[in-house]
């Protein structure tokens, strides 16, 4: 008998394909929902591992006991980010003229976030998940609600994370199901986070505008070193100096506004979140001791066979701020290789342990009657 784990297990579904497909061209139908299906399961790795295509939805799934709630929320508003855009690539940039290519817009996403325990069956290299958990989180995609795009997270979820669910304004929702009984969890409605995500005033430090900045390369894509440059937790397994983070926001979750308590020995930075855009950049605002204030962004960026980090440092004014500048200059360029060779260590480990189980292929779309191609945000 196989062993059970605790997981984490989401479904991923397009919404509205079922009635798209029926008034659209077969051909072009198909090769758009593999493209989004694609851009979808795309967006849940590395944090998640797929487990099945099933249709027009992804099963994905992580091992874990313990879940970061913070990551978890990033991880389904960017799924939903990058469907959204890949949805206006797809229709700007088309010159087919076909129902498929016409009726795009009317396509939507409905995730559903679970917690439990579930058996793996190894079936033709990869992993099955059984289990009544699975069976609950399958069941959660027939619901009564409202929302046209939106995250449904139940308790069994939530109560492993630190989230605080009204804090950060979810709504309240119970399902009940012959044989499961009643499902309780809390609705975020995903397309009043995505305008939120679109007007929010962007704080970023160029390196025009940077007093100094520091940069290293690590041999992984920016999902997999983001985690380990945001994580109050995983932070300082590497940064050198940093004994402790406390992270200070009443939603248990990292965004604007959220504090940070950086314990240094026996001194304490304060930081501040000003812009949060996972799994791109962050730029803080910290109160060093003696008051001082300096702005700074965190960011990785892709590049051909990893990423680049960038920590970039804005020149401040006056005397004072300038001085401990110069202090902090010299700390970062004398830590800075020891802690590059950490970070690289403990992200290339967990690399190789996201990657110790085979997942099912995605489809390739066929692009070449439609010309779409990918537009940033």
């Amino acid at each position: 008998m196989a062993a059970t784990n605790s997981a984490c297990l989401i479904i991923a579904d397009i919404s509205g394909y079922t009635d798209y497909l029926a008034g659209v061209e077969l051909e072009h139908g198909e090769d758009i929902l593999a493209d989004l299906m694609n851009t979808v399961v795309k967006a849940l790795r590395p944090s998640f591992k797929l487990a099945k295509l099933e249709g027009d939805a992804a099963f994905v799934y992580a091992l874990t006991d313990d879940v970061d709630g913070s990551l978890l929320l990033d991880t389904a508003e960017n799924c939903y980010f990058a469907f959204r855009n890949r949805l206006l690539s797809i229709r700007q940039s088309s010159t087919c003229v076909c129902n498929a290519c016409a009726m795009i817009p009317s396509l939507n996403l409905k995730t559903v976030v679970h917690h439990g325990e579930v058996a793996i069956h190894r079936i033709a290299g990869h992993s099955e998940l059984v289990g009544k958990d699975v069976v609950v989180v399958h069941r959660l995609l027939k619901h009564s609600i409202s929302e046209a795009a939106y995250v449904l997270i139940t308790d069994a979820c939530v109560e492993k994370t630190t989230l605080n669910p009204e804090a950060l304004g979810l709504r309240r929702h119970v399902e009940s199901y012959e044989h499961t009984g009643e499902v309780e969890g809390w609705v975020e409605d995903l397309e009043i986070a995505w305008e939120a995500y679109r007007n929010r005033t962007a704080h970023y430090v160029s390196i025009a505008e940077a007093g100094f900045a520091v940069s290293g390369f690590v041999p992984a894509p920016p999902e997999h070193v983001w985690e380990f440059i945001s994580s109050p937790v995983l932070r300082p397994q590497w940064t050198l100096g940093i004994t402790r983070i406390d992270q200070v926001d009443p939603s248990g979750r990292r965004r604007p506004g959220t504090l940070n308590h950086c314990m240094h020995g026996k001194d304490v930075i304060l930081q501040e979140f000003i812009d949060w855009r996972p799994p791109r950049y962050y730029t803080v605002s910290s109160t060093v001791p003696g008051g001082v204030k300096l702005i700074s962004t965190h960011e990785v960026v892709g590049v051909e066979g990893g990423s680049i980090v960038h920590d970039r440092f804005r020149q401040p004014k006056g005397k004072e701020a300038r001085q401990v500048m110069d202090e902090l200059r010299v700390v970062f360029e004398a830590d800075h290789d020891e802690e590059l060779a950490r970070l690289r260590e403990l992200v290339v480990a967990r690399q190789a342990e996201l990657s110790a189980d085979s997942e099912p292929q995605l489809q390739v779309p066929n692009e070449a009657n439609r010309l779409a191609t990918s537009v940033m945000s």
